[in-house]
């Protein structure tokens, strides 16, 4: 470990790369409200933050397992669900007063058609402004599951292939 009369320890969340300092920064000068949206392995949460001095306040918070209570029964980690999410909590937001947002995406990178684009453009079409390039969207197919849907219809297929196959081997 370094030491000396010139040495400064780093802040705790950037010693254990939880944030961008610079880049958090730069997000609070700009004194617009934060749409965060945070993808894990089983949901997405996404939320619009307004900073303040004492501590950010969160003015609408919406979590993809949310869509479950509205009737959703697919995942709740795939494109849609990030999509839909996104667009739940544009609504929470617009109900809050909340007109326009800038993305934060934190240490998450920036990949085209990702599910953070994909809950942002659930954001922008529930009504609320954020300056985006509209190519990084993901295509319209993905944001309503049609891969997913074409998938499980040719898992069906396979599945009644399947059961023939065993059955023709069972009566060899």
């Amino acid at each position: 470990m370094a030491t000396g009369t010139t040495y400064a320890v780093k802040f705790r969340r950037k010693r254990e790369q939880k944030t961008n300092y610079k880049k958090r920064l730069n997000l609070l000068k700009s004194h617009r409200i934060r749409f965060i949206s945070r993808p894990s392995n089983k949901n997405i949460i996404c939320q619009l933050i307004e900073y303040h001095e004492d501590g950010d306040k969160i003015l609408a918070h919406a979590n993809s397992s949310d869509l479950k209570k509205m009737g959703w029964n697919h995942s709740t980690s795939n494109t849609p669900a990030a999509y839909l999410t996104g667009l739940l909590c544009g609504v929470n937001g617009k109900k809050k007063g909340v007109t326009d947002a800038i993305l934060d995406t934190g240490l998450n990178p920036h990949i085209k058609g990702s599910k953070i684009y994909a809950s942002l453009k659930g954001l922008v079409d529930s009504g609320i402004e954020s300056p985006v390039d509209e190519s990084v969207f993901p295509s319209e197919g993905r944001l309503k599951g049609a891969a997913i849907a074409s998938y499980l219809e040719r898992s069906k297929n396979i599945e009644s292939d399947f059961e023939k196959l065993k059955n023709d081997i069972i009566n060899k």
